[in-house]
């Protein structure tokens, strides 16, 4: 078996690179959704520094101080970090003052979960690390070492370091902010370890998304390659899959069962209204005067699981709001595989499995739609393809029925593309007399695009010779995944 390699995070590498080898005070922030790769990154980085400086690095649990202080004495010696000349913390006074003694003798500190120190009865310690901070900060050139701190929760890491009003506020010297692995490196990976075909691509980035944990979870399970039946069983629902709890540890353990009805209802009906997700949370809860405002405030800006979409050149404030669960894995997890791994000592296993493969078939038209807009936008950025964008690629819908998947535009050349999104050739062929009606009620609507050039586009996962002969014949053009992944790779 082919060695698993690092993927992709090439900018994020060189940027740290960069800090490393100052060789000078730093205080940076990395932050990012559980398992998208932040520590995995530093320790990559510092092997490629190799400047021979000592780590320490530690989880800051979601505990009391006296448990913080315990993860630190653990940390501590499991670092071998010399208790002579670095006494062990008994309070986080003596913990602000202990990273501010490691730094000044070259220590590189590296603090996960950093967004915890948000919580009550943190405020003081915040203000003695600050105050530690600008000790160091205004001898950095005589400080050979850093504190890197690392955070999941985007939220609560802007209120710890960008509000105006937090002790650390304008402390932080560099930043990265860590997202998806970018699709030509899920590419990349499958070519290596799998098959790159664009319906495996599909299947994978509609379960994983750009989580590189979850494809090594796979490749060390030796099923990366394996059909979809026998991955989703050996990945979910075995006794030891690495994957069967991942949800309710990482997500919703956050949550503590607050928000568990919206999240279900979304996943389960993704591009829902307010209207249709307020009827549907009162029937769930037997209670006609149930409201979600408050909770979607708190899903969509705090913990940035649901996304809100309007449709394109929709003003911000616009009522015809579609939501969606912002993360496929959760989306995956609470729409296909939940209720089936939870019966699997109930019910037989292999049917349960079956089950949820046929959900998450279902799903992978709506992740086509979005997997087709990032390669858009990612082909854009680069300079390839056929259809330079000058604003972000939406889909597009109204009260009279119109619909499209995707609304392309290029105000440079005043082109506009229609586009259609089906997992099925089959059914994108059938459609073809619909994406046409819908793009003509859309120009009704917008009137200036009639003098634009107008396109439409059929997009699929693969696309074969007759196929895209029928959609040529009617003025479509064709795209499959392997059409746009062209050039990225």
């Amino acid at each position: 078996m082919k060695p698993w390699q690092f993927y992709g995070r090439n900018d994020q590498l060189a940027s740290l690179k960069t800090i490393f080898s100052r060789r000078r005070w730093f205080f940076a922030k990395v932050s990012g959704r559980r398992r998208i790769g932040k520590t995995t990154l530093i320790q990559r980085a510092l092997r490629a520094a190799d400047s021979g400086q000592a780590i320490f690095y530690m989880q800051v649990p979601d505990s009391e101080p006296t448990g913080v202080i315990s993860a630190v004495n653990d940390a501590l010696e499991t670092f071998a970090v010399p208790t002579d000349q670095f006494p062990r913390p008994q309070n986080l006074a003596q913990f602000a003052n202990l990273i501010e003694a490691m730094a000044r003798v070259g220590y590189i500190l590296v603090l996960d979960e950093f967004q915890y120190f948000n919580r009550k009865g943190y405020e003081e310690f915040c203000s003695l690390l600050q105050a530690a901070v600008d000790r160091l900060s205004s001898r950095a050139e005589e400080v050979p070492g850093g504190l890197i701190v690392l955070g999941s929760i985007q939220t609560e890491m802007i209120a710890l370091l960008e509000d105006r009003k937090a002790p650390l506020f304008n402390r932080v010297t560099d930043s990265i902010d860590l997202t998806h692995l970018d699709i030509a490196s899920i590419y990349e990976l499958l070519t290596d370890h799998s098959d790159a075909s664009p319906e495996r691509l599909l299947f994978l980035w509609n379960l994983f998304e750009g989580v590189p944990k979850f494809y090594r979870d796979c490749y060390e399970q030796n099923v990366l390659a394996a059909d979809r039946l026998t991955l989703l069983k050996r990945i979910f629902f075995e006794s030891s899959s690495p994957l069967r709890t991942e949800a309710e540890n990482w997500f919703l353990h956050e949550l503590r069962g607050k928000y568990d009805v919206v999240l279900k209802y979304v996943a389960r009906n993704p591009g829902k209204m307010h209207a249709d997700l307020v009827q549907a949370i009162r029937v769930a809860s037997d209670n006609p005067d149930a409201q979600i405002a408050g909770s979607l405030r708190v899903l969509i800006e705090r913990l940035q699981l649901i996304e809100r979409k309007l449709p394109v050149f929709a003003k911000p404030d616009a009522r015809r709001s579609r939501y969606y669960i912002a993360d496929n894995f959760l989306r995956s997890w609470l729409a296909a595989l939940a209720n089936q791994v939870s019966a699997s000592a109930f019910r037989p296993v292999d049917q349960l499995v079956r089950e949820a493969d046929l959900r998450l078939e279902q799903m992978e038209g709506t992740a086509l739609e979005k997997l087709a807009g990032q390669l858009y936008q990612a082909r854009s950025g680069k300079g390839i393809g056929d259809f330079p964008l000058t604003q972000c690629i939406q889909g597009y819908w109204d009260k009279s029925d119109t619909e499209l998947d995707l609304v392309a535009v290029n105000d440079m050349e005043e082109v506009i593309r229609f586009g259609s999104c089906k997992r099925s050739p089959s059914k994108l062929i059938s459609d073809i007399n619909n994406l046409k009606g819908h793009g003509d009620r859309f120009l009704k609507a917008f009137p200036k695009y009639k003098a634009w050039k107008v396109q439409y586009a059929g997009i699929a996962p693969s696309l074969d010779h007759n196929q895209r002969a029928i959609l040529e014949r009617h003025d479509v053009i064709p795209q499959d995944l392997n059409d746009l992944m062209s050039g990225l790779r």
